[in-house]
């Protein structure tokens, strides 16, 4: 007997394989790992954090051994033959070679192959009984010739017992489209992609009702999820390495459908963007826990590096950009669907990641403003809603205000700080082949729309403090100093950050008369009543009365009329730890507080599960009943705070 050490489980095949897999994935986003040489493709990999650099140190050492016991090998035998003998006398002259006995060598090639199949094994999670894993469809169905339709759409029904006649002859057609013979050339390889997804494609429709998580089963159907994974082939049949990693590891086609069936604005974000793929099959969501620190830092200096290679060409620079934003939202989207997080927690992580995003952005944009008055911007960006607040979701827009320090300033400089900001604009709003960064809203900045889109902090500052809303007077009104509560400095000049900081605290600590803070508020939770009617018998979670809105105007007007006695309030913590705050300092009594936190926490949850799985733009709305206790819980806080006695 013998064992070929090339090509047998766990030989040099493998590790070429597994490398050149994890560089075909990731070398499309990161040019140092195009090496054709594997032990310089392994440091690669390992530099870019694609794999544990142990784990490359590892494959590097057992390659070089295989390598070496291979030249061994054909040097004995003087031919081309990867076969060790299990024992006579070429083991022993082998062995002699690489002056050990053929006892060690054994052992040393026996431990080698079971610690490379692991690995290997640990990546494509290879699972024998998944890859025999036969589908019954009639052999030849991809002709989709007049004999083998009626038993294709029979198949489709078996599978998919729920759906209509019609809408079965349109999948069915779907993925007869798919796999038609004239969307392959005669290459090779365009064959066997044909080949394999005409495996692939029986494996799919068989298996998607498996994959809608049970908390589901009444929202997605096992149709929706198929045609899902149908655009998404659609998007990357073109390219092989993608259908081939689907088609040959059942484990990564198995993931890529939990996660089109767990959510619809995940699927749509995958045909987006399916660079993402590589990172459902590799990335190990076991990674995240509610106690992983939200510090960026470690991923700002990979993508500055990243940046640094692309010597200034700034499409190229945007398209990095947008390509590592999109790569640590899904990862944290895998992370968040496999139950890893607390929605807070999840919010936290978005929001300091878009944070981060700001900060590698803003110097990009400085660099190409003409006439600059400083290398480095005295520019601040205040973050607003829910980026202000750190309850960011998935396609929240990021609410921005841009100031700039104008003390030691040349003049020209507000032309040089307008220049960035519409620079920055469109680093962030730009649709490239990418796709883009964020939507920016810019409405909250001083004077609304018709204000400066980039204001110096002096005049900011004139404006927040300037109490006077009588004819003319060109003042903050309560309700923008109601949204100052849930503002703070996300990005940019940390010496401007801290001013904006201080002087925030010192405007939520002004004096106001509780009275009057009372109508203001009851007067703009008016205003928004009528920009938001709900005809529906659903309840609408945000806006409708003993919602989200009713909640977070209570804590605001508790802040503006208490911080001065209790400076605390000022923190920007988010409402249900404020909550928490103000019946510690005795503003509200603990039980009503509390009620009212865990409904907040709650819809919270609803809002999250509906952005993933509602269809798009579509507000949050639940049945009544189903959230009573929630409505009930806020409406007590409302009453207690507001005194407004209205259902």
């Amino acid at each position: 007997g013998s064992v070929n050490i090339k090509l047998g489980r766990g030989g040099i095949r493998e590790i070429e394989f597994i490398t050149q897999t994890l560089q075909t994935i990731r070398g499309g986003r990161d040019l140092r790992l195009r090496s054709r040489k594997t032990l310089e493709a392994l440091d690669a990999l390992a530099a870019a954090d694609v794999i544990p650099l142990a784990r490359a140190q590892t494959l590097k050492a057992h390659y070089v051994a295989l390598r070496d016991l291979e030249h061994a090998i054909q040097y004995v035998n003087d031919e081309q033959t990867q076969r060790l003998p299990k024992s006579g006398p070429g083991l022993e002259q082998i062995a002699g070679l690489l002056n050990t006995t053929p006892e060690a060598l054994w052992t040393q090639v026996d431990a080698i192959r079971e610690a490379v199949s692991t690995i290997f094994d640990g990546i494509f999670q290879v699972n024998e009984a998944e890859v025999s894993q036969s589908a019954t469809w009639p052999l030849g169905w991809e002709s989709g010739s007049g004999s083998v339709k009626p038993l294709l759409l029979e198949k489709l029904a078996q599978s998919l017992p729920d759906v209509a006649e019609s809408e079965r002859e349109g999948l069915l057609n779907r993925i007869l489209r798919l796999v038609s013979e004239r969307n392959f050339t005669t290459s090779q390889r365009s064959r066997t992609t044909r080949e394999r997804l005409v495996r692939l494609i029986p494996a799919i429709v068989e298996s998607a009702a498996s994959w809608i998580p049970i908390e589901l089963a009444n929202l997605t159907t096992p149709e929706m999820v198929v045609g899902r994974y149908l655009t998404l082939l659609e998007v990357i049949v073109g390219r092989s390495t993608y259908v081939a990693l689907l088609a040959q590891y059942p484990s990564a086609m198995q993931r890529v459908g939990r996660v089109l069936g767990a959510s619809r604005w995940c699927a749509d974000y995958l045909v987006r963007h399916p660079i993402l793929l590589d990172d459902v099959v590799l990335f190990d969501e076991t990674a995240y826990d509610d106690e992983t620190p939200t510090d960026r830092s470690d991923w700002v200096a990979r993508l500055k590096k990243e940046l640094e290679a692309c010597k200034g060409d700034q499409e190229r620079e945007m398209n990095v950009v947008r390509d590592a934003h999109h790569c640590a939202v899904f990862q944290l989207i895998l992370a968040d669907l496999a139950g890893r997080f607390s929605v807070e927690r999840l919010a936290d992580h978005l929001s300091a990641l878009a944070d981060a995003v700001l900060d590698v952005v803003i110097p990009l944009a400085w660099q190409t403003v003409k006439d600059r008055p400083s290398d480095v911007p005295q520019f601040a960006v205040i973050g607003y809603g829910k980026l202000g607040g750190k309850e960011l979701g998935y396609e929240s827009d990021l609410d921005l205000v841009f100031v700039y320090d104008d003390e030691t300033l040349a003049p020209g400089a507000d032309i040089a700080y307008g220049r960035l900001v519409r620079r920055l604009m469109s680093w962030l709003t730009l649709q490239t082949s990418s796709g883009k960064l964020f939507d920016v809203d810019l409405r909250l900045r001083p004077n609304g729309e018709s204000g400066l889109v980039v204001t110096p902090f002096s005049m900011f500052l004139a404006y927040q403090e300037n109490q006077g809303h009588h004819a003319g007077a060109k003042g903050a009104w309560f309700w923008e100093h109601q949204a100052l509560t849930r503002a703070r400095f996300c990005a940019g000049d940390k010496t401007l950050g801290e001013k904006f900081e201080a002087a925030r605290r010192r405007i939520l600590m002004s004096d106001r008369d509780p009275e009057v803070a009372r109508e203001e508020v009851l007067k703009m939770r008016e205003r928004l009543d009528e920009g938001h009617k709900n005809t529906t018998d659903f309840f609408d979670i945000k806006h409708d009365r003993g919602g989200m809105v009713d909640l977070e105007f209570c804590v605001q007007y508790l802040v503006l009329v208490y911080a001065k006695h209790y400076p605390e309030l000022v923190k920007n913590v988010g409402n249900i730890h404020l909550l928490r705050l103000m019946a510690e300092a005795g503003l509200l009594e603990r039980p009503v507080a509390r009620r009212a936190a865990n409904a907040y926490r709650r819809y919270r949850v609803l809002q999250h599960e509906g952005r993933l799985n509602a269809p798009e733009g579509r507000p949050v709305r639940v049945p009544k009943d189903s959230v009573d206790s929630q409505r009930q819980a806020v409406l007590a806080l409302f009453n207690a705070v507001l005194g407004d006695k209205k259902e």
